[in-house]
């Protein structure tokens, strides 16, 4: 299982899950969203990169704050 993605504790709209290449090994899986539909960089999903400024290969999608009431951190 991966570590719980800042993408989803900030409550980015643009989070869409974890995707995984195959339901019996998780090193297939990885945190993808609007910006990054192949996979959240490290420095993003884990890191201290808020994504509030454009990031090489982000499709021009940053972070946006959605309904706090959706995500709870």
């Amino acid at each position: 299982m991966l570590a719980e993605p800042k993408c989803f504790t900030r409550n980015c709209v643009h989070f869409e899950g974890v995707k995984s290449d195959s339901e019996e090994d998780e090193s297939g899986q990885r945190c993808v969203c609007a910006a990054f539909p192949d996979g959240i960089p490290d420095e993003i999903a884990y890191g201290d990169n808020l994504h509030l400024t454009p990031f090489p290969g982000d499709n021009g999608i940053t972070f946006k704050a959605g309904d706090a009431t959706a995500n709870p951190a």
